[in-house]
């Protein structure tokens, strides 16, 4: 479980790292702004879960997550022109969905594991480290980010989260299945709201005011 607790956290990192380069590219940004965004963007998440944690910051035990987040940076930057606006902005859907799936499970696997604040906390930290990144990269890209829309963005990480923390309790000796299996859960919900665009219903969510 651990190997694959490590894969996981390194293919969110570079995902996560990608989101940021198609988030901020049709603004238009120079390599360096590119660099910076990706790193913030793959490494927010989990920051914020290790300080409350308590534990040593994950990459700074671990400088490969900030070299694959550079390298990410770096070829989407070099690919971005092959996308149109619109497409660029599908894309990033799609990655987005790919990386909070990765990061939720593994975050909530590493709480876990330290048996911090059961059964709660590794729901929880699991939401706050698979949002973070992409919280942080929507605010320094100044969009809208996907938390503050009706669309389904974290209650995806809410069911997977939850349903690895119960596979946890009923089924322990299958942690490296039940991971595998919350990531892909949380990946095809994401994937159905994007591609049918499923809402939060009306009736569970307020209606902007008008003047």
């Amino acid at each position: 479980m651990e190997s694959l607790n490590y894969t996981i956290g390194m293919a969110g990192t570079a995902a996560f790292a990608v989101t940021a380069v198609l988030a901020v590219a049709p603004k238009g940004i120079d390599l360096f702004g590119v660099c910076v965004m990706g790193i913030v963007t793959a490494i927010g998440g989990g920051t914020l879960r290790d300080i409350i944690l308590g534990v040593p910051v994950f990459w700074a035990t671990d400088l490969n997550y900030i070299w694959v987040a550079l390298g990410a940076s770096v070829a989407a930057f070099a690919a971005q022109s092959l996308f149109t606006r619109k497409e660029m902005y599908r894309l990033l859907l799609y990655i987005d969905g790919l990386a909070v799936a990765l990061f939720a499970i593994q975050a909530a696997n590493k709480v876990w594991t330290l048996q911090f604040g059961l059964p709660l906390a590794p729901i929880l930290l699991g939401i706050i480290t698979a949002i973070g990144g992409g919280l942080i990269r929507d605010v320094l890209a100044g969009r809208q980010n996907l938390l503050m829309t009706r669309e389904l963005y974290a209650v995806p990480v809410l069911f997977g989260c939850t349903l690895f923390v119960v596979a946890m309790v009923l089924f322990p000796q299958y942690q490296s299945i039940a991971g595998i299996t919350c990531v892909m859960s949380i990946f095809i919900f994401r994937v159905a709201a994007i591609h049918w665009g499923l809402c939060v219903p009306d009736w569970l969510s307020t209606r902007p005011k008008t003047e």
